[in-house]
C-alpha cells in the first residue's frame, strides 16, 4: 500500500471545505422537499406517473400541525391539471367509492393528517399532460389559515404505494372504482 505525506494528496480542509462537505451531505435531505407554511409541517408532496391519456391522479401529501390552533386544507392546484378536489375514498364491499370532502380536512394541533393512496387524497382532474416518473411538477396547498402554499410534487412511479422516501401506502389497484 502506497503512503502519502498528510498534505501530499488530501490537504486539509479548511473551514470553506468542511462547509462546502456539510452542503453536500445535506442535500439528500433536501431531495425529501418537505416545506413549512406557520405551524405547519408539509411533508413530500407526491403523485404517480400516469399513462398516457389519462385524464385524472391523486395528490397525497403529510401535514402536521405543530401549533395550537387548528387549520384545514381547503384545497389546492397542480400546473398540470385543470382542477383540484380534495376526495375521500371508503370501500362498499368490494368496490371503492369516492367523493369529494365538503369543507375540507381538518388539522388539529398536535396531530399529522396523511393523504394515501386508499384514503383521503387530493385528485388532480383535466390533466393537461402526461405525470412521468421523476418529474417534479408545481403545485400548490391552500389552507384555511396559512394560506397558499407554494410545493413542488414528485411523480413516483405509476405502481408507487408511497413516496420514494419509504412512507407506508396502500394500494387498491386491483379494485373497482365508483364515484
Amino acid at each position: 500500500m502506497t503512503r502519502f505525506p498528510p498534505d501530499a494528496r488530501f490537504p486539509r480542509l479548511g473551514a470553506l471545505g468542511l462547509a462546502g462537505l456539510v452542503l453536500i451531505a445535506s442535500a439528500g435531505l433536501a431531495a425529501a422537499h418537505d416545506y413549512t407554511a406557520g405551524s405547519l409541517k408539509i411533508g413530500h408532496p407526491w403523485s404517480r406517473a400516469t399513462p398516457g391519456g389519462a385524464k385524472v391522479a391523486g395528490g397525497y401529501v403529510t401535514v402536521t400541525n405543530t401549533g395550537t390552533e387548528p387549520d384545514r386544507l381547503v384545497g389546492g392546484s397542480l400546473s398540470e391539471a385543470g382542477r383540484t378536489e380534495l376526495h375521500s375514498m371508503s370501500m362498499q364491499g368490494d368496490v371503492m367509492k369516492m367523493a369529494p370532502i365538503e369543507g375540507g380536512v381538518a388539522i388539529a394541533p398536535g396531530e399529522t393528517v396523511k393523504l394515501a393512496p386508499g384514503g383521503n387524497h387530493m385528485m388532480f382532474l383535466d390533466l393537461k399532460t402526461q405525470l412521468k416518473q421523476g418529474a417534479r411538477i408545481k403545485g400548490t396547498l391552500v389552507f384555511e389559515k396559512a394560506g397558499t402554499v407554494p410545493v413542488e410534487f414528485a411523480v413516483e412511479s405509476i405502481a408507487a404505494k408511497a413516496p420514494a422516501e419509504g412512507e407506508a401506502g396502500h394500494d387498491h389497484s386491483g379494485h373497482k372504482h365508483a364515484h
